[in-house]
């Protein structure tokens, strides 16, 4: 596992990985704001081919587009970030694909939620996005299906947990039971 932009502050227990998203961090690119941030945090791990992403996220968020989440990276114009962000005052589902130019889509959670699930699924040229309200990724048939996107298959990824804090001071997040595991190939 490895970082991508490390933050100052942030500790990796048995199952939990605590961290503090700087302020002015965010990854964006082009559309609608005009301007491209590539300064958030990601810890994950360098992946090939097929795999299934699944973390427990949960956050301290305070300001406007305070984020964490799972995401894939392929590089700085390719990628996909999903999970929590702090939208209009309360947490939303939130997933951004990134192909050149960033499109962004966001949905009601319960306004009780204190964490979210999150499973990608990495398969051929498509991520498969679940999520669940609390609990964690034990039955991904019980999940809701947010998405399925486009990501150009065949290259490496650095997939795992993200978060950033555009606007605000940063905030702490929790990431849970971060698992990022190759899919065996069958044959």
């Amino acid at each position: 596992m490895r970082w991508f932009n490390e933050p100052r502050q942030w500790s990796a227990g048995s199952d939990v990985l605590t961290v503090t998203a700087e302020a002015g961090t965010d990854f964006w690119r082009q559309t609608h704001y005009g301007y491209v941030t590539d300064s958030g945090h990601l810890f994950g791990a360098d992946m090939t081919g097929e795999f299934d992403l699944s973390v427990v996220v949960s956050g301290a968020y305070a300001a406007q587009y305070d984020q964490a989440g799972a995401m894939i990276r392929l590089d700085d114009r390719h990628w996909i970030k999903t999970g929590v962000e702090f939208v209009d005052g309360r947490g939303r589902f939130s997933t951004v694909v990134t192909l050149e130019y960033s499109s962004w889509a966001i949905a009601d959670l319960p306004e009780d939620c204190t964490e979210v699930a999150l499973l990608l699924a990495r398969r051929g040229d498509s991520v498969e996005i679940r999520y669940a309200v609390g609990g964690g990724v034990s039955d991904p048939g019980a999940m809701t299906l947010a998405a399925v996107a486009y990501l150009p298959p065949g290259q490496r990824a650095l997939a795992g947990a993200m978060c950033a804090a555009p606007t605000g001071d940063g905030f702490t997040v929790w990431f849970r039971d971060l698992t990022i595991a190759p899919i065996a190939a069958e044959g």
